[in-house]
């Protein structure tokens, strides 16, 4: 509070402060970078009379390359995953797929355009989107009407 000198007045306006709090959240799972940490603070606040196994060391460090790579092996197969998703959705445009609706009665239409806005791609079939994984069967109309002499 501050007083004026001269009227005898008491300012009681309080400074503006920012009320907005950023709180840490936690990590919920271990990185390469949280095990780097441990392991130097492990180094650092080692017994000198009884430093770390450097075998306990190297075997640590070849956990984490090992998981790294698991990881890295995940991503690559989810992403293959994804694009063979796509690439099957997109060669089901103007061939006649057969699928289940939401009463289990078999439906079959002609594919007419493909969305990848979701996880899993979903083809448009007389107006109606359905996914990719919800189609049981597909005809090739070309292949169905041509005739052979």
């Amino acid at each position: 509070m501050a007083l004026d000198g001269i009227t005898g007045t008491v300012s009681t306006s309080v400074p503006a402060t920012s009320t907005t709090s950023t709180a840490r959240t936690p990590k919920q799972s271990m990185d390469s970078e949280m095990f780097l940490q441990l392991l130097v603070s492990q180094l650092q606040n080692q017994d000198p009379s009884s430093p770390m196994d450097t075998n306990a060391m190297i075997s640590q460090t070849t956990q984490l390359a090992m998981m790294e790579q698991v990881t890295n092996n995940t991503t690559t197969g989810n992403e293959n995953f994804s694009l063979q998703m796509r690439i099957s959705a997109a060669n089901l445009v103007g061939k006649q797929v057969t699928y289940d609706d939401a009463s289990g009665t078999s439906v079959t239409g002609t594919a007419a355009s493909v969305s990848f806005a979701g996880s899993v791609p979903t083809v448009s079939v007389g107006g109606k989107d359905v996914p990719l994984d919800s189609i049981s069967g597909i005809v090739d109309k070309s292949a169905a009407t041509s005739t052979t002499p």
